[in-house]
């Protein structure tokens, strides 16, 4: 969304730019007006045209890419795009007097433009990857020479941000399942995928199987696309042809991409600084009452003030939780003994008259005061102010496959299923309202 907001202002500020040169700053508008056109309303068409444009070729889903040459194409049938449209517009709206020298430099200059920003964009994301941020961790299935080959290049390539961990072994990959041969260490084999991506972090998979293995490349993409992640795919010589994604050379290899789950890189990058600006702004502001709380809450409840637990982050990534301690300290141990007491239907747990809350606890939940702490996991990285609720490593352990998907955005202090059903006891409706988030945020 930020990406398609800065497209469509920098193409209106281009068309009035080029306006003003090509016809003079005194009686450009007068110009445009003799040919029956309004030049604001013109300009604002072209911005919401192009972003139309770069839409349908899929410019705003940059995880899509791995190389520059495949974007620069997109772009190029981008503009082409837009070019006809708006020549077809003037021929069926007879509007003959428009300068087509305007519209050459309009064009020209816009595909500049959009390719510079582009490539902007990547090189900072190439400087932040080669400093380790932002890495991503690759699973490889297929443990043969070629499956190595392509973790190779990927690893060679830090602008990528991609890690590759290890290989799944496909049925008939030559004879390295022992992991002879391989640099990186062999997980399993394919049977293994869904133990392999719920017990270890995983952001995506490439599946570099043989010829003879690729009836498994379906099942495969279908998990994938039930748990969020993203599938890149070599295509060799006389492998099926897979609908959707995107298919690139990379390298001088065919890669199709199947992009599953939030891919708006631009945008996670605007999310990623709003949340450092209302976390630092929030500690800041709020440090007097975090203070009086944990005195407070020290002198009713005695110690520790604060609670620290493990939560399950992006795709499995464990992190602690911290909190204003709200229950007695051995309430883990007690949980067993309230199990048949929990109001909830499904993978969580919650008790209204919990009796292994403090003196304070009660209170503090209901105000939510409890959660402020959390605000040192978002400047961590760890969470964002609004995301899926982060989830205990037991509660995952018990999910099922469609629930997981829950995992590929970053959890949040507060989400959609905390505004609009905080009381309702089904468990997956929490669940549908975390992927409705994830699919639809902004």
């Amino acid at each position: 969304m930020a990406l398609a907001a800065a497209d469509a202002a920098t193409a209106i500020a281009l068309f009035i730019g080029l306006s003003v040169l090509r016809f003079g700053s005194p009686g450009w508008r007068q110009t445009w007006a003799a040919a029956g056109i309004d030049p604001l309303v013109a300009a604002s068409a072209y911005g919401l045209l192009l972003v139309v444009a770069l839409w349908l070729q899929g410019l705003y889903r940059m995880r899509t890419r791995l190389s520059m040459r495949r974007e620069i194409i997109d772009v190029l049938i981008a503009m082409l795009f837009l070019a006809v449209v708006v020549f077809t517009t003037l021929y069926l709206v007879k509007l003959p007097n428009v300068s087509r020298l305007f519209l050459v430099l309009l064009f020209s200059s816009q595909a500049a433009i959009t390719l510079l920003s582009r490539a902007a964009i990547r090189d900072l994301f190439v400087r932040l990857r080669a400093r380790g941020y932002n890495a991503r961790y690759i699973l490889i299935v297929g443990a043969s020479p070629a499956a190595e080959a392509f973790a190779d290049d990927v690893a060679g390539h830090v602008e990528l941000g991609l890690r590759p961990i290890g290989y799944l072994s496909g049925p008939n990959d030559p004879a390295l399942s022992d992991g002879a041969g391989l640099r990186r260490p062999v997980l399993g084999a394919v049977e293994d995928i869904q133990h392999v991506l719920h017990g270890t972090v995983v952001d995506e998979v490439a599946i570099c199987l043989t010829l003879e293995d690729w009836a498994l490349v379906e099942p495969i993409t279908r998990l994938c696309e039930d748990e969020g992640r993203v599938v890149r795919i070599p295509v060799t010589e006389g492998a099926p042809i897979i609908p959707g994604g995107q298919i690139e050379d990379f390298h001088g290899i065919s890669i199709l991409s199947l992009v599953y789950g939030p891919d708006r890189i631009i945008g996670i990058a605007v999310k990623r600084l709003l949340d450092i600006v209302a976390a630092v702004a929030l500690l800041l502001v709020l440090s007097p009452i975090l203070l009086l709380l944990a005195v407070v809450l020290r002198l009713r409840d005695g110690g520790p003030v604060l609670f620290r637990q493990e939560r399950v982050g992006l795709h499995g990534r464990p992190f602690l939780v911290t909190k204003f301690r709200t229950m007695v300290l051995d309430a883990e141990a007690r949980l067993s003994d309230l199990a048949g007491s929990n109001e909830i239907q499904g993978h969580a747990f919650k008790m209204t008259d919990d009796p292994r809350l403090t003196r304070s606890g009660q209170w503090l939940r209901q105000t939510s005061l409890d959660e402020l702490p959390q605000l040192w996991n978002v400047l961590r990285g760890e969470m964002s102010i609004v995301g899926p609720r982060p989830p205990l490593p037991r509660e995952v352990d018990a999910y099922d496959i469609w629930h997981r998907r829950r995992l590929s955005m970053k959890p949040g202090i507060t989400g959609l299923w905390q505004v609009a059903a905080r009381r309702d006891p089904d468990f997956d409706r929490w669940v549908r309202l975390d992927l409705d988030y994830i699919d639809h945020w902004s």
